[in-house]
């Protein structure tokens, strides 16, 4: 038997811990309210019988004070009681403790895996996770209101990024890249003016990217097409240059040669300069900026052409790869490309149409770019096309006082995550009137939460973030003003996240929410939790909305709560996690047609934040079929994206199907790459993604780990 202790660590139960805390309790009493050794012997054993694999500190704490009553040991369970709330309090004077030391020894699953673009094995990465801690502490103890804290804790609700919010900083944005670069902006005490290149305004923005990233704590967007003015600067640069030292000697057909040749040349370094700043520079916080890319050819862009040239570029890059140490070409984590479909590059005999086919072919080798329709998204936000922040979370259409919609410099606030699965399995037994009454009182407490966000900004001075508010990537405020006009008035986002409503539906109706059965229902909890946003949108003038988050840990962590809590439960906790927002479980039997066109419902309610994905096997064999699905995708679903189950060997480019060798440890048979961090490798049989164990009673001497078979 497994003890889940306080700080979440997994230890051997150890019968002899138990005693010693019934003997330190015995001694504080007289000697008629003591137990004798049979009666602490047979308390352990009723402890024992329960045969659980895993069980709660506390609910060995439990069972040891009932039993105590039991015995009529009034006097030793009030002193064994008061034993217990010492050390509380003492644990509560300084809780910090376990989390840091686990944090160093390497052992804090929840903490290091809670972000993939930190190496939690880092000095400056492990700085950043360790004050985390003492921040994450005191949001506990002191910041937050006791229930909200409770909630956290028991997995009703998850309070993202408790990590920050001891610090006045917000979430995600759409840096104001345009007005930056043509306006210029200050770094460091540093005027950074208006590029006059293309390269040198690719070196700024990455610059700025990596200066916004390092006072937020979610992703930032940027809008490339900013770039265009900057590039046809550099032609006309070149024209001059061409014309200054060739004169007259020269054809205007070689002439266009030259400059064209010199262009492609700073264009190629340019993005290069994105690319590889963006994998190098590290934020303050130990990390690469989490940074997504929007790919949008508009039809009324001046600069369509060269911006066109730049997407082109950025997608051959990315199709290319970086070298790893081993000078193996990779894909990077970052930056995030979003390509967006429109008309003329939807396959549709458009004009960019061989733009669309090279994305493809990314997305085929490297799972890049995600795609956005332009068609769906003009109909759900009021005829704009946008991009999301970097935690794809979406804003609402915000006019200006001059009635012009603005998107880029603005943010959101925080997100609160709601567990859809606990509600279902507290009510499953009691129908679907306590089940509506227990979500109204969940949506109450997310509402508080997230209340908590709002204040926590309140008040908030443009000095805490120069680069933010006072030199343009979200205002141009002066020194010492307040920030609180952006919170306000749907300017800035605040996000309730939810999880499982696959899971949900399952509790409540047997069926999957795919079910014609489940469907009506899980339709119903989405209009709810929406309809819930809406109203505190109309109570506090704050732009509450509803985001469908991509919190993969997340999915983790409820599950693993509610297990410890309420036990295995057939096609809910026994998975190990739960289903993201509204997506179909992996192990349903649907083709990419019909999981789009099914989940793009939900879209259109969870306005604040939504993405779907498909997983499409052998997908650098099969690109025919990938842009019948982007097509599919154009005309169906606003934000689509894929995944694959082909090997791939990222040391040493091996692209083949990789197995596990003779001590049941994942290798490459090319390079014998045994790093699984470093495969692609994703067949998987039943979605089980967590952690796996071979069964060691097979063989004494089989003890890797080792992904599901």
């Amino acid at each position: 038997m497994k003890v889940i202790k306080r700080d979440g660590a997994s230890v051997d139960f150890d019968r002899s811990k138990i005693i010693l805390a019934i003997q330190k309790a015995n001694q504080a009493v007289e000697e008629e309210h003591r137990v004798n050794p049979a009666q602490m012997e047979a308390i352990v054993q009723s402890i024992e019988g329960r045969k659980k694999s895993r069980i709660l500190v506390e609910d060995i704490q439990d069972v040891v004070e009932q039993k105590l009553m039991e015995l009529g040991k009034y006097v030793l369970a009030k002193a064994y009681i008061i034993y217990r709330y010492t050390r509380a309090l003492v644990r509560k004077a300084n809780t910090t403790d376990d989390s840091i030391l686990s944090l160093i020894r390497h052992a804090n699953k929840d903490v290091m895996e809670e972000n993939s673009n930190k190496n939690a094995l880092t000095a400056a990465t492990q700085r950043d996770l360790i004050a985390g801690e003492v921040s994450r502490d005191l949001t506990r103890r002191v910041l937050l209101p006791e229930k909200i804290s409770k909630a956290h804790d028991e997995g009703a609700i998850h309070f993202h990024d408790s990590d920050y919010f001891i610090q006045p900083i917000f979430n995600c944005c759409l840096i104001n890249i345009g007005d930056m670069l043509d306006n210029g902006t200050v770094m460091n005490g540093k005027l950074i003016e208006s590029p006059k290149s293309f390269q040198v305004a690719c070196t700024v923005m990455t610059q700025i990217i990596a200066s916004v990233a390092s006072n937020q704590y979610g992703g930032q967007s940027v809008d490339i097409s900013h770039l265009g003015p900057y590039l046809r600067r550099s032609y006309e640069k070149f024209s001059g240059l061409v014309d200054r030292e060739a004169g007259e000697g020269i054809t205007e057909e070689a002439r266009e040669a030259v400059v064209n040749s010199l262009l492609r040349g700073e264009l190629r370094s340019g993005v290069q300069t994105i690319q590889y700043q963006i994998n190098t520079l590290m934020t303050t916080n130990g990390q690469s900026p989490f940074v997504t890319l929007f790919m949008n050819l508009r039809e009324d862009d001046p600069y369509i052409e060269e911006n066109a040239l730049i997407i082109e570029e950025i997608i051959r890059q990315r199709l290319q790869g970086i070298k790893n140490e081993k000078g193996v070409y990779v894909t990077p984590a970052f930056p995030k490309l979003i390509y967006v479909l429109d008309e003329h590059n939807c396959l549709k005999g458009g004009r960019y149409d061989y733009l669309t086919k090279l994305a493809v072919q990314c997305s085929a080798k490297r799972l890049y770019p995600d795609y956005i329709s332009a068609k769906k998204m003009r109909e759900n936000y009021e005829g704009n096309v946008y991009s999301c922040m970097g935690c794809r979370s979406f804003l609402n259409p915000w006019r200006d006082a001059d009635g012009q919609f603005k998107f880029e410099g603005r943010f959101n606030q925080g997100v609160v995550s709601l567990n859809l699965p606990q509600i279902g399995i507290l009510c499953r037994e009691k129908g679907e009137e306590a089940f509506w009454k227990m979500l109204d009182e969940r949506l109450e407490l997310c509402f508080e939460a997230l209340m908590c966000r709002h204040e926590a900004l309140k008040g908030t001075r443009s000095d805490v973030s120069p680069v933010h508010w006072q030199y343009g990537a979200i205002a141009r405020l002066d020194k010492g003003e307040t920030i609180d006009k952006y919170l306000l008035n749907g300017y800035s986002t605040i996000s309730l996240g939810y999880i499982g409503l696959y899971e949900v539906t399952k509790l409540m109706k047997g069926v999957s929410h795919t079910d014609p059965a489940g469907e009506p229902f899980a339709v119903e909890i989405m209009k709810r939790m929406r309809a819930a946003a809406d109203k505190w949108r109309q109570q506090t003038s704050i732009a509450f909305g509803l985001y469908g988050t991509p919190a993969e840990s997340l999915c983790y962590r409820f599950a693993r709560v509610d297990k410890e809590r309420f036990g295995t439960i057939e096609d809910v906790t026994d998975k190990g996690y739960y289903t993201n927002s509204y997506h179909v479980d992996v192990r349903e039997p649907i083709d990419a047609f019909s999981k789009f066109t099914f989940e793009s419902q939900f879209q259109t309610i969870s306005s604040s934040g939504a993405i779907s994905y498909v997983e499409i096997p052998n997908m650098r064999h099969n690109l025919d079929a990938l842009e019948d699905v982007v097509r599919f995708i154009y005309d169906n679903i606003q934000y689509a994206e894929f995944n694959t189950k082909s090997d791939y060997c990222h040391v040493c480019g091996f692209d083949g199907e990789i197995m596990v060798n003779e001590d049941f440890e994942w290798e490459c048979p090319q390079c014998h790459n045994k790093d699984h961090a470093k495969m692609n490798v994703t067949r998987r049989t039943c979605g089980y993604l967590g952690e796996n164990f071979w069964n060691v009673g097979k063989t004494k001497e089989i003890k890797a780990r080792v992904l599901h078979l």
